[in-house]
């Protein structure tokens, strides 16, 4: 499922679960994400609102009270001790470690002492994990948003009165397309700013795709443009041939004097940052010495970001790039009951009623550890169920 967030005026984390509840998320699948965080007490109320006379979901987080400042592990500690799948508790604690970097920047300390003030809330931890859960939930695989709003203007925070954008968000924002948007007043939260920058793929205008639902996140406050968050899911539609050409940008880089321990954290680096696929090719260099050949493939809007992560993470002097055309098939997911569990897995229609079937990895890795059989013995199974 492609999933497009439109960004009229901002984002917040309650905007983003109210589009993503009124996209066709069942409530119930909602509370059960809350439950499984084992905090007691923490639910939500969604209401029907209207902006500037457009129909929308307002979502309150309601939670115990609790200390404000919390640490990154803190919240770590809460989303390990869940009953949450490894994939949400990854992708939650990526956005709050990206939300930590950019905290500890601002303020000049270490992600170990930031104090995330009121983003540490239990509001903010059932915000993220909610919208992480929920994109789950709803089998979106891709995630294309416009460029990120900028308003102006100033706010009260725990710090005190903040220019708008909060230097947070700005902090956040760096590396990602923005527009500056004539509003007073904060309409990018540090949350919203950082679900954004760790969950979205591709940024730009809507893609060609066929919409099959329609969800309107509200925001509290009122402005002159409706202060709402809009999420289309669809199929993309395929460019003539049966697939879909995309414009791509390929790094790459020869690496001979760098010691291998650091090559596979810098794939991980890489990925995080946004990178599409990045493999290691052995290669010879000058002198017979053994090399890798480090590929990047990556959005034409990312390329700049990942450059400067290449010069800063490792000992290269140079970084070729090059403009390429990437002809994939449109993907759909699907989700089939095996006796190992709720599978999903990915389908491709290569030609007229002719499928490629792939079984998720994380999701055939958690259900084979939870019944002590065999990746290969999940993944026949998913592809059966889907068969029959």
């Amino acid at each position: 499922m492609l999933a497009y967030l439109d960004l009229p005026i901002g984002i917040s984390g309650n905007m983003l679960l109210g589009a993503i509840l009124d996209a066709g998320l069942p409530a119930e699948n909602l509370q059960a994400t809350f439950d499984a965080l084992q905090i007691s007490g923490l639910s939500f109320v969604a209401n029907a609102v209207t902006k500037n006379s457009i129909a929308a979901t307002h979502v309150e987080i309601v939670a115990p009270d609790q200390k404000q400042h919390q640490h990154l592990a803190d919240i770590e500690a809460i989303l390990q001790s869940s009953d949450l799948p490894t994939r949400i508790q990854d992708r939650s604690l990526s956005v709050f470690r990206r939300l930590a970097q950019a905290e500890a920047r601002v303020h000049g300390t270490t992600v170990e002492q930031v104090h995330f003030h009121e983003v540490g809330a239990l509001d903010a931890i059932a915000d993220i994990v909610g919208a992480v859960a929920g994109f789950d939930a709803l089998d979106v695989d891709t995630i294309h948003a416009a460029p990120i709003p900028l308003s102006h203007g100033t706010v009260r925070a725990a710090h005190g009165l903040l220019p708008v954008p909060p230097p947070a968000v700005l902090a956040l924002c760096e590396g990602f397309p923005t527009r500056g948007i004539d509003i007073e007043g904060e309409t990018v939260t540090p949350t919203g700013a950082a679900l954004l920058t760790t969950l979205v793929d591709t940024w730009g205008p809507a893609p060609t795709m066929n919409i099959h639902h329609v969800g309107q996140g509200a925001g509290t406050k009122d402005f002159p443009i409706p202060n709402i968050v809009r999420l289309l899911l669809g199929e993309p539609i395929a460019a003539p041939g049966h697939g879909l050409v995309e414009p791509l940008a390929l790094l790459e880089t020869n690496l001979d004097d760098m010691s291998p321990e650091w090559l596979g954290p810098l794939l991980d680096d890489l990925l995080q940052a946004g990178a599409l696929d990045t493999w290691f090719t052995p290669i010879f260099m000058k002198k017979n010495r053994p090399a890798v050949q480090l590929s990047v493939l990556c959005a034409l809007d990312r390329q700049e970001k990942l450059r400067t992560l290449l010069f800063t993470h490792t000992t290269t002097l140079g970084v070729r790039t090059l403009s390429i055309e990437r002809h994939c098939l449109p993907r759909r997911f699907e989700r089939v009951e095996t006796a190992y569990g709720p599978i999903r897995i990915k389908l491709a229609e290569y030609a007229p009623g002719q499928w490629k079937v792939a079984p998720e990895y994380e999701d055939c890795r958690q259900a084979a550890q939870q019944h002590d059989t065999s990746l290969g013995e999940v993944y026949a199974a998913a592809v059966s169920a889907w068969r029959t």
